[in-house]
């Protein structure tokens, strides 16, 4: 019988012995973790680590080098506030507050509903919209701080 862990990595564990070579895949072993598990955990990344037999140093590395990578799982509306300098000249920095007021969490935090999570990110390359808010893959543009009690609203009707 299978050991918690060996039942926990079972599909990760298929997807790496189905690679021809686990020589640089490292970035698509980390891709697949996070879309089957939701974030590359700390027991994840070791787990990567020894299954790829590299340190698990260049694991983490590589983690918090990307900004796709996340280690601690998202919400279901994940929140991202573009800081890149246009946004940040144009108001960002009051926008990030008011999600913050808004949503009761902080960046780089999840609320305890598993709702939303909210993030800055740098430039998302939509400069003469700024500032921006992504709510998943949904770019919204010249968002003020008065723009976040809807953006919230929207969400969760949504969800209802």
């Amino acid at each position: 019988m299978q050991n918690m862990t060996g039942i926990r990595f079972k599909k990760l564990d298929e997807y790496i012995d189905s690679l021809e070579s686990t020589g640089g895949a490292l970035i698509n072993v980390l891709h697949k973790a996070q879309d089957l598990y939701g974030c590359l955990s700390e027991d994840t990344q070791r787990h990567i680590a020894k299954r790829l037999d590299i340190p698990a140093a260049n694991v983490f590395g590589v983690v918090t080098f990307y900004s796709f990578f996340n280690m601690q799982k998202k919400g279901k509306y994940p929140v991202s506030v573009c800081t890149g300098t246009a946004c940040f000249v144009r108001g960002a920095d009051a926008v990030t507050q008011e999600f913050e007021k808004e949503l009761g969490i902080g960046v780089s935090e999840t609320g305890a509903d598993g709702m939303f999570s909210l993030d800055c990110l740098r430039c998302v390359g939509a400069c003469g919209l700024a500032p921006v808010v992504m709510v998943g893959e949904k770019v919204c543009g010249r968002v003020t701080p008065a723009d976040v009690p809807g953006i919230v609203d929207e969400c969760i009707k949504d969800n209802l």
